[in-house]
């Protein structure tokens, strides 16, 4: 089991900064990805970033420039985010996937943020 626990969400003004992190915690030695989720209201969950054990990056196009996602040695996992976009509105999901005796995937509890225009 993997528990992920979500902080630093909030409300900002447009062309702000928030930082998320994600802290994971149990069965974490197999971890192999952890990245950035997010849903806005009436849409579908979206990758924002995600990062490997190994530190290569992925970026979805709409965050690349402005967002960075980082990971330590103890599996946190963060996000900064810089010139924020009132379409950046959303909740944002820390995810993780690794390998133990199968592939496992866990998601955290989820944190708003919210960009006012």
């Amino acid at each position: 089991q993997v528990q992920l626990v979500e902080s630093g969400g909030g409300l900002v003004q447009g062309g702000g900064s928030l930082s998320l992190s994600c802290a994971a915690s149990g069965s974490i030695f197999g971890i192999h990805v952890m990245g950035w989720y997010r849903q806005a209201p009436g849409k579908q969950r979206e990758l924002v970033a995600t990062i490997t054990s190994g530190g290569s990056t992925n970026y979805a196009d709409s965050v690349k420039g402005r967002f960075t996602i980082s990971r330590d040695i103890k599996n946190t996992v963060y996000l900064q985010m810089n010139s924020l976009k009132f379409e950046d509105t959303a909740v944002y999901y820390c995810n993780a996937v690794g390998y133990g005796s199968t592939w496992y995937e866990y998601w955290g509890q989820g944190t708003q943020v919210t960009v006012s225009s």
